[in-house]
């Protein structure tokens, strides 16, 4: 057996708290990999400490500079075709991108709107020119008011109504955790139309008539960007505010589940990887009984189990990525996306949980990284679809179409 020592000094070698492990992925990822990280160790981390003791929020010349240089960088841009202005990046260089900006916390990397691809697909070109491109633009932020308080995410049981009424639908029904409506200008409204007997997105200019905030809860994350609740009691929208056609139906939801569940991995591989290096630098300089605290193997067991699940991790998201790019089946990249939100947002808690119990007390004060990852990777295994969805999800593919075919 390795003595002690030569553990200690296995860990500090292997595992620098300067780098993070390497996995194969093309010069494209890497480059956006390094800007990325530039991005969010000079503009986003140097600030976290600041947002987290004022509400998540930051002075306005901070989150418009932030803004700015994020847009400047082109992050805006990574998911939008080439025809529309984009830079129409592979998802392996958007997780790429995506895996680094998740080492900051307070959401501070949400400071930029970031439209997908599935829009210009599903959008007008008049919904296009007045919603979509100005979100690349940064003149305008979206929201999701999809979930509702019985049925959550679960799309169909949703109960809001669209009702078609001439040239127009009449929009009801109320929407939980509106993530950053404070902060947007209009929203994807997910209802259902009784005469199609099918769902349909719309989208909706925040002050139209009829839409009322009726709570902003507080939750455990401080962000400035909030989860509000809100009752839409007779809405009227134009037809033309209608999202795809007739026969769509949740096909574009979907296609906006499998985006987000792909990024949580990577913003959790991230995180995963910013507390082992905090965590390793700490174990490093702590001294306990006259020595370093990575030397107790106890501890060196904590720092091994985290750095063989984010390596699991990364390799998984990374596969899906390039599945994505493939184009495999859209079933099989379903529930592979499934599999990299069930595993990989679980793994960043457990990584999140050895990281508070080696940084000890100051692993409980909210001006630690750990402490402040500790509460906000919790939201991961419940928000895009819950751990225990994703496992239904998974679980059913595998009964259809077997393990060769997933």
């Amino acid at each position: 057996m390795l003595s002690t020592n030569i553990c200690a000094a296995f860990f500090r070698n292997t595992f620098p708290c300067e780098k993070t492990l390497k996995i194969e992925i093309s010069t494209d990822a890497r480059q956006w990999q390094a800007i990325a990280r530039e991005y969010a160790d000079e503009y986003l981390q140097p600030h976290e400490v600041e947002a987290e003791l004022n509400d998540g929020v930051l002075p306005d010349e901070i989150t418009r500079r932030n803004k700015q240089r994020a847009i400047e960088l082109g992050f805006s841009e990574i998911d939008v075709p080439k025809d529309h202005g984009g830079r129409e990046l592979s998802m392996e260089s958007q997780v790429a991108i995506w895996e680094q900006l998740g080492r900051t916390t307070n959401a501070l990397s949400w400071c930029f709107s970031e439209p997908q691809q599935w829009m210009f697909d599903a959008c007008s070109q008049e919904q296009i020119d007045n919603y979509i491109l100005p979100m690349m633009r940064g003149e305008k932020k979206d929201c999701y008011a999809i979930t509702e308080s019985g049925p959550g995410s679960n799309l169909a049981m949703l109960e809001a109504t669209a009702v078609r009424d001439g040239d127009d639908y009449i929009l009801n029904g109320e929407k939980w955790y509106v993530t950053s409506a404070n902060l947007a200008d209009f929203f994807w409204f997910q209802g259902r139309i009784p005469d199609e007997d099918e769902d349909a997105l719309f989208l909706i200019d925040k002050g139209t008539s009829g839409i009322e905030i009726v709570a902003t809860p507080k939750f455990s994350h401080s962000y400035a960007a909030h989860h509000p609740t809100y009752q839409f009691t007779n809405v009227r929208v134009s037809a033309a505010q209608r999202v795809g056609q007739s026969g769509d139906g949740m096909s574009y939801t979907r296609s906006w589940f499998r985006h987000e569940r792909l990024m949580i991995g990577a913003r959790s591989c991230g995180a995963a990887a910013r507390l082992i290096e905090e965590a390793m630098a700490f174990a490093n300089e702590r001294i306990v009984d006259g020595a370093p605290l990575s030397e107790k193997q106890i501890i060196q067991v904590m720092l091994a189990d985290s750095a063989t699940e984010l390596y699991a991790s990364q390799l998984m998201t990374y596969d899906a990525a390039r599945s994505w790019d493939r184009g495999d089946d859209l079933k099989a990249q379903h529930v592979r996306c499934s599999i990299v939100k069930l595993y990989v947002s679980e793994m960043a808690n457990r990584v999140a949980d050895r990281a508070v119990q080696i940084f000890g007390g100051r692993g409980y004060m909210r001006e630690n990284v750990a402490e402040r990852f500790f509460r906000e990777l919790r939201v991961d295994r419940i928000w895009e679809g819950t751990s225990e969805i994703q496992r239904l999800i998974i679980a059913r593919s595998l009964l259809k179409r077997g393990l060769d075919n997933m």
